[in-house]
């Protein structure tokens, strides 16, 4: 049975990260701003999600007030019961704002969405343009931006999203880290070499649990002088594994598939294929170990490599692709001209035509931090150099 078809994405040619939008989304925030100071927004009735075009009721009232004051509904539109054309097409233009299904109907996301408050906004606003300051990334004609909470891939020509794919970004406790560097080739069949954090947190229990999960996985293990190590020899038990070289041969059912996107960075993450096609078609999509895996590799890898001498002397086609990972065998292709690639964390961002977006905090990035509780001996002092004001000092509670 084949995999369901990926999610569908926005076909808005407009970049989610370009040369302005740190100023664009500065903007934002101060818009957003002086609508939390002016009292923000009164939330929507939860019956909302059970009305349709041509409906009518209070609860209709309250959400054309809500589109209105974030201009997703004309202001001539912001007053009314009825549920007509017009509410449906401002609903559609929230959605689009907040990566959710255009369906022009109210539905559970949709209502979460419409309810988070004016000044939880203006706080992703603020942060995603801190989490910008001081970037220094080189946009070029073409370049390849990975918003994080979008969990989607933009391939830019020109400031015009050329190709965008839905990708799968790391879970929470193994985060994909933002990251700014340039592509550099493409590797054809590649072999993945297991780094030791995931050698201990998954590759272990899984060998305690199945003894044959190496043979079954295609894993074998390398000693520092690249002499392959009979599985049989090594206590399990322990974390002895995490001392060998730990290699999956190539092969679609590959950690990484059939592609890997190579670009250098401290943090040793890349972009690549992958034998869970499933995942793509998910809403929420943080499930790889830190890399993103992107829905239609292969089109973005011929669209890096379209000016890259292929098999033929010429740049490569899809043909020359589809020819390379069928002979088996690995082929790192070389860009004749990095590409630029950046993945920012951005759950609010402005654009230059005034437009603002929202996207979940996956990673919970946008909370400050909490307080330190105060240690006793810390209190004892306080108290001991003011014990009137002192007195009720208690550890803080956020």
């Amino acid at each position: 049975m084949p995999p369901p078809e990926p999610i569908k994405l926005s076909d808005d040619p407009r970049p989610t990260l370009g040369p302005d939008t740190f100023v664009s989304t500065m903007k934002a925030g101060e818009r957003y701003q002086a609508i939390a100071e002016g009292g923000g927004w009164s939330s929507v009735p939860s019956e909302i999600t059970r009305l349709k075009t041509g409906d009518d009721g209070p609860a209709i009232v309250a959400l054309r007030r809500r589109l209105a004051l974030t201009g997703d509904l004309p202001q001539q539109e912001a007053s009314g019961s009825q549920f007509d054309d017009a509410l449906r097409a401002g609903i559609r233009r929230f959605q689009a704002r907040h990566g959710l299904e255009e369906t022009g109907l109210v539905g559970p996301r949709t209502l979460v969405h419409l309810n988070i408050s004016a000044s939880q906004r203006v706080r992703q606003l603020q942060a995603s343009a801190t989490r910008l300051m001081g970037s220094k990334f080189a946009f070029g004609d073409r370049y390849v931006a990975v918003n994080i909470p979008s969990a989607a891939v933009e391939a830019v020509d020109r400031g015009v999203v050329a190709r965008r794919y839905v990708a799968v970004i790391g879970r929470r406790e193994r985060a994909s880290p933002q990251v700014e560097t340039r592509i550099t080739s493409v590797n054809f069949n590649p072999t993945w070499t297991a780094p030791v954090s995931i050698i201990k947190k998954d590759i272990i229990p899984h060998v305690r649990k199945d003894p044959a999960y190496l043979a079954k996985m295609r894993i074998r293990l390398f000693d520092a002088q690249g002499q392959e190590v009979d599985p049989n020899t090594i206590d399990w038990s322990t974390n002895q594994a995490a001392n060998y070289t730990v290699r999956q041969d190539a092969g679609a059912d590959n950690s990484l598939g059939e592609i890997r996107i190579d670009m250098p960075n401290r943090h040793a993450v890349y972009m690549h294929d992958t034998p869970s096609k499933r995942l793509f078609a998910r809403s929420m999509r943080a499930q790889s170990s830190g890399c993103v895996r992107v829905s239609g590799v292969k089109d973005l890898a011929a669209w890096l490599l379209e000016t890259s001498p292929g098999p033929a002397g010429q740049g490569w086609s899809g043909i020359d692709i589809e020819t390379a990972i069928a002979g088996g065998r690995r082929v790192d292709a070389k860009l004749s001209k990095p590409v630029p690639v950046a993945w920012v964390y951005m759950t609010g961002y402005g654009m230059a035509d005034g437009s603002v977006h929202f996207r979940d905090d996956v990673y919970g990035l946008d909370e400050p931090p909490p307080l330190p509780e105060p240690k006793p001996a810390a209190i004892a002092a306080a108290r001991a150099a003011d014990p009137v004001v002192t007195s009720s000092i208690t550890p803080a509670r956020r």
